[in-house]
């Protein structure tokens, strides 16, 4: 962990002896690789989260709501920091050791006297030692001494699945599994505080692959009679390299990648619900101990997966909506609840400042992100700055193309006793990609000036690259201004120099002036995902 603007202390100073009234617990539920739009509430065919879609609609959720890259570890430093990664300057899973921040949220917490823990799956900068409780895991399990010879057994046999699919249900009893042993633990921390304020991390390791589940959800959506992929590999054709090499990478390390993306399909549906299930119990819990009333929730994941789009599972290939696209809402006391969606445009890095004003504390220097908290309660915001949404991918340099993959392939194992791939390589993460969302249409632009055009109304999977289509330059010029304005806002401000120059900064982070494109409320809000 690396801080460029200031001198931190452990924990922002010495903890605090009492909170001021009101203020609400929070919990971050956070999952691993899960697609927005396979969800009822959606208008998914399936009820993969009958739990969740409930929860959402108690308090205000977004459909247009995005990772900042579609990357694990840099997607986590942004949710904790409230910075873009070119700002935090960790672009890959095992660069989170250089994050560049002046305080995250735990930094936040933990000055302003609340206990703090995290359950389950970190992935980030975060030292665990600047936290009261952890209990770490990841996708092979529990990372902890303390289990039993079951778990460690089930956590073995994780293990030994090299992030591939179970084609059998899952040998071992739902208590072995890592969203039931993540519930547990966060409730017996909970109940050891006595009353004490709290902020939780609760961060699943699913849906994210190995793709197994134990019955019933093994057995809960047959491959059989799921609906229909939109696109298969054939869509790959007119892809960049990355998109192409993923498939190769994948059949190289399984000779039957292809045949087993139904399974993977049904046992990632079966993830959903089980953690679902899972979130219910937890849930269940803060109602049972009195604590849900005053406790905010924030549900959120870090990125998306293909889920057999374009013949493809996992995540690595630029930014498509399918990566790109998290579930995020907020529930609990001063959240105005609505069954619609905000039509508003956010990301991961708005969790932060949002946080912040829940509690009625400045965010940190160097944030990024823009509070939602009117937004979610029903106050005044500009609708103008919440039009688009931007995110970053890639780590750098020059892409790498096939003539780069002669004998080593990166993210290829093939050994006698191990066939594995890693999507997340130096083919499928080279180079710089920028993205904007606005409205229906979406624009990428690469270092070499390569732009890609998408109307996400008509072509949703974004085939049909409108870039260079000359009834279209209207569209791309004013999407090619409105990313250069967030790659300016995306410049980092650290280090900010004593006795520097005085900064102007709204305190919400905004960018576009309170004038007629004031809103409020849920009247703005649309109902085509309305029950």
């Amino acid at each position: 962990m690396r801080d460029r603007s200031v001198t931190r202390s452990s924990h922002l100073g010495p903890r605090t002896s009492a909170l001021r009234h009101g203020r609400p617990n929070i919990v971050v539920v956070m999952t691993d690789q899960q697609r927005a739009d396979l969800a009822r509430r959606e208008g998914y065919a399936l009820d993969t989260t009958p739990f969740l879609d409930d929860l959402a609609r108690s308090g205000a959720w977004f459909d247009h709501a995005y990772t900042p890259i579609p990357v694990c570890g840099p997607a986590r430093v942004s949710l904790l920091t409230g910075r873009y990664p070119s700002a935090h300057h960790v672009r890959e899973n095992r660069g989170t050791d250089h994050a560049v921040y002046a305080h995250d949220l735990f930094d936040v917490v933990r000055g302003e006297g609340y206990a703090s823990a995290l359950v389950g799956k970190n992935h980030s900068h975060l030292d665990p030692e600047r936290l009261d409780f952890v209990a770490r895991y990841m996708h092979n399990g529990g990372l902890e001494a303390a289990r039993s010879p079951e778990e460690r057994a089930f956590d073995q046999w994780l293990a030994d699945l090299h992030h591939r699919v179970g084609l059998t249900p899952t040998p071992f009893p739902l208590e072995c599994q890592a969203p039931y042993r993540i519930v547990s633990q966060a409730e017996s921390w909970i109940r050891s505080l006595d009353g004490a304020p709290f902020c939780l991390w609760l961060s699943f390791p699913e849906p994210h692959n190995p793709y197994q589940v134990p019955e019933p959800y093994f057995s809960m959506f047959p491959p059989e009679t799921l609906p229909p992929l939109a696109t298969d590999e054939a869509a790959l054709s007119g892809q960049s390299f990355p998109w192409r090499y993923l498939r190769q990478i994948g059949e190289a390390a399984h000779p039957n990648y292809g045949e087993v993306i139904p399974r993977a399909r049904a046992n990632y549906l079966g993830m959903l619900r089980l953690l679902d299930d899972q979130i219910r119990r937890f849930v269940t819990f803060l109602d049972n101990a009195g604590l849900r009333e005053n406790t905010l929730l924030v549900f959120l994941s870090d990125h998306g997966d293909f889920v057999g789009e374009y013949g493809l599972m996992r995540k690595g290939a630029e930014m498509p909506e399918l990566l790109m696209r998290v579930p995020l809402f907020f529930a609990g006391p001063g959240v105005r609840a609505s069954a619609a969606p905000h039509p508003a445009f956010v990301s991961l890095v708005d969790v932060l400042p949002t946080l912040c004003e829940a509690l009625g504390v400045s965010m940190p220097p160097g944030v990024q992100g823009r509070s939602l908290w009117p937004l979610l309660t029903g106050g005044d915001y500009p609708m103008a700055e919440f039009a688009s949404v931007y995110g970053e991918q890639g780590i750098g340099g020059l892409h790498l193309t096939a003539d780069d993959v002669v004998e080593d392939w990166p993210g290829l194992t093939i050994t006698p006793e191990r066939r594995a791939f890693d999507e997340l390589n130096a083919c499928t993460q080279s180079g710089n990609l920028r993205m904007v969302r606005k409205g229906d249409w979406k624009l990428l632009l690469d270092m070499h000036g390569h732009g890609q055009l998408y109307d996400l109304a008509d072509d949703p999977f974004e085939l049909d690259n409108r870039f260079d289509d000359p009834s279209r330059v209207e569209t791309r010029a004013d999407l090619l201004a409105e990313l250069v304005a967030w790659m300016l806002r995306a410049q980092d401000s650290l280090p900010i120099p004593v006795n520097g120059y005085r900064r102007k900064t709204d305190p919400r982070n905004y960018w576009t002036p309170y004038r007629e494109t004031t809103a409020s409320g849920p009247d703005e809000q649309r109902e085509e995902h309305a029950p």
